[in-house]
């Protein structure tokens, strides 16, 4: 039954409404966009956005990476984390505990990369564990926000964390807007939380042991 479950989560595209796929393929550019014009305005840079080279863009090497960050990646950790564990977080604790625990581990998971000697060389990220691991936490926050809201869609969530490592690979920020941009994403994850727990509990039932499917 849980494999079933699982894989229903993952391929059901019916989970997903119209709305919901606006957000999952709009979200990240248009906060990227709009972060960046708002440094502009304030003068904290003129370069907000930093895009991929065109030489890596056709280059078979730096294709692949690419996609390994935008599908492998998120495939990896959202059947992980959302597909195996989160609905057992919520079954005893609220969304928002819920999500915070999961980002804890989440961020964890990513910390002794920033270790590794050229792991982040190839991208046009180059993170610093004093604001990248508390963005992650911030980001599993508007992740549950989708996931709820999709019916516990793992395909979903996969879609929603390639978008925004795609969009971090091609229209990424700068340098010079770091750790500037994760007050951005508090003030996302506030405004998610805020909107009303129905909004962000989804399809609203505290403990999602037994799916409810799509009404």
């Amino acid at each position: 039954m849980g494999y079933r479950d699982l894989w229903q989560r993952l391929v059901d595209v019916g989970r997903i409404s119209a709305r919901w796929w606006l957000v999952i393929v709009l979200f990240f550019p248009v906060f990227n966009l709009l972060v960046a014009a708002v440094a502009v305005v304030l003068g904290f840079t003129a370069t907000p956005l930093e895009g991929a080279s065109l030489q890596r863009l056709v280059d078979p090497g730096g294709m692949a990476l690419l996609v390994g960050v935008a599908v492998v990646v998120p495939f990896v950790e959202e059947v992980g984390l959302r597909g195996y564990w989160f609905d057992q977080l919520q079954a005893r604790w609220s969304a928002l505990v819920s999500s915070v625990i999961l980002g804890v581990v989440w961020a964890a998971w990513h910390a002794p990369l920033v270790y590794v000697t050229g792991y982040f060389a190839e991208t046009t990220f180059q993170p610093e564990l004093r604001w990248w691991l508390p963005s992650l936490v911030l980001l599993a926050i508007i992740g549950t926000w989708v996931y709820n809201n999709t019916h516990r869609s793992v395909l979903a969530l996969v879609s929603f964390h390639a978008v925004g490592n795609l969009a971090g690979e091609t229209m990424g920020f700068s340098a010079a807007m770091y750790p500037y941009v994760h007050l951005g994403t508090a003030a996302v994850a506030l405004l998610v939380v805020c909107w009303g727990p129905e909004s962000f509990r989804g399809w609203g039932d505290p403990k999602p042991a037994v799916d409810r499917g799509v009404r």
